[in-house]
């Protein structure tokens, strides 16, 4: 047989993202992006103006152009600036001008109507100015190259400065994340000097407003934790008391039926060996069951719950157990009622409920289950045993408290249980007399 594959190595986990990095990548993309706005911004707006100047200038330069002599190489000459160019055309349609400086025909094409064009020729664009004065149409013509070749010059004139300026910009923003991410810095040492055995909050103040926020919510998980972890500290050490004395009695109870001379001796000393062991399996039982009413333990989903049919399943359940009490228990009423919940849970919180009054009750005694539809929706389960004084019922939901003299033989956890299962149900236990003003009753309301 061959050897197995290794089992191939786990894929390495996805990195993190950094808000120091993110706020890097954003600022930069916007500085970029706002550089590129403002460079087309005033280039367009130098374009403008340029057109707006050049425009003007054709104007002038028509009208000065009028008023001269047309001679072949006279005066007019001269007065053409380098990159303009003239035609003038007669009454009959005929050129009687065109400016020197090798401008050929292409240059500009033929008589235009009086007033601003832009016109397309083989060597670009020209913007021409045309005007009728004494019969003769002059025009005067410009490259568009010229203008937005000003219009670029202007505008990287005045980008520069800021492209230069960017890096210089990228550093303070650097250094401005940096020291804004501090507070954060400070909050991650801090909370990595806490321990299970030192969990003080934070400093409440010295923060900036916008890390407060995170401060106080990790205060209140340091606070539940600190109190959950001194919860289970108490809990392990109350367990560990509460198992020792039977744990103990089990051993002597063992001895006594190991050193037993006669079989009735023997037989006595397994009697009390058994209820022994009956008795630290119920405090074990309810331990675990306190443990998994935890919060956060392997919580179910809730979903719609019939409280009539778990009181008439739990009764049936320890029905044995009253009858070897002779203690009549029975659901003696039993409305329709569905809350949204645990269905195991809520068996829990009944059956502790039904059984402790059952172990407290003396024989002959009598344990009644009631559920009504309201509103508000209850569990009641009362009896008619010696009961607790008023004063004393409040301390009865704490852990490893009894109700009554220890020949009840209870474990002092079924409150405690009832207590946390009802707190994660939304529900309310309150306790008061039983039947016929005797007893203890137990009311479970559910906000349905």
């Amino acid at each position: 047989m061959t050897a197995s594959r290794p089992a191939a190595a786990a894929a390495p986990a996805r990195r993190a993202p950094s808000i120091r990095r993110t706020l890097a990548l954003w600022l930069a993309a916007g500085l970029a992006a706002a550089l590129v706005a403002a460079a087309a911004l005033t280039y367009l707006r130098a374009r403008d103006e340029a057109n707006a100047l050049f425009d003007l200038h054709l104007r002038q330069t028509a009208a000065s152009i009028t008023g001269l002599p047309i001679a072949g190489g006279g005066p007019l000459a001269g007065a053409v600036e380098e990159g303009l160019v003239v035609q003038i055309w007669d009454g009959r349609g005929v050129r009687v001008y065109r400016s020197q400086g090798g401008a050929d025909e292409s240059r500009m094409p033929g008589r235009a109507g009086p007033g601003f064009a832009t016109i397309d020729t083989p060597e670009g664009r020209y913007r021409v100015f045309s005007v009728i004065a004494g019969g003769q149409l002059v025009q005067v013509g410009q490259p568009l190259a010229v203008r937005n070749e000003l219009a670029a010059r202007l505008a990287a004139s005045t980008v520069l400065p800021l492209a230069i300026a960017a890096p210089l910009i990228a550093l303070l923003v650097g250094v401005a994340i940096q020291r804004g991410l501090a507070p954060l810095n400070r909050v991650a040492a801090a909370v990595q000097k806490r321990s299970p055995q030192q969990l003080a909050p934070l400093a409440a103040t010295g923060w900036p407003r916008e890390v407060l926020p995170l401060v106080e919510a990790l205060n209140g998980l340091l606070g539940r934790l600190d109190r959950a972890l001194d919860a289970q500290r108490a809990f392990v050490a109350d367990a560990a008391h509460e198992l020792r004395s039977p744990l103990a009695a089990l051993g002597l109870q063992a001895q006594l039926a190991e050193r037993a001379a006669d079989p009735a001796e023997r037989t006595r000393a397994l009697g009390e060996l058994r209820g022994g062991l009956a008795r630290a399996t119920r405090v074990v039982e309810q331990l675990l069951a306190l443990a998994r009413q935890e919060p956060g333990v392997a919580e179910r989903p809730f979903a719609a719950v019939d409280l009539a049919a778990v009181a008439r399943d739990v009764v049936a359940a320890l029905a044995p157990l009253a009858a070897a009490k002779s203690v009549d228990v029975g659901v003696e009423r039993a409305d329709p009622l569905r809350v949204q919940g645990d269905a195991d849970a809520l068996a829990t919180l009944l059956a502790n409920l039904v059984d402790n009054a059952i172990r407290y009750v003396p024989a002959g005694g009598r344990v009644d289950v009631l559920v009504e539809a309201g509103p508000p929706g209850t569990l009641v389960v009362r009896d008619d045993g010696p009961g607790v004084p008023a004063h004393a019922r409040e301390r009865l939901f704490g852990r490893f408290v009894r109700g009554g003299e220890d020949a009840a033989q209870g474990s002092g956890l079924g409150l405690a249980i009832v207590k946390r299962i009802a707190e994660r149900h939304g529900a309310s236990v309150t306790l008061a007399e039983g039947i016929g003003g005797r007893g203890l009753g137990v009311t479970v309301t559910f906000a349905t």
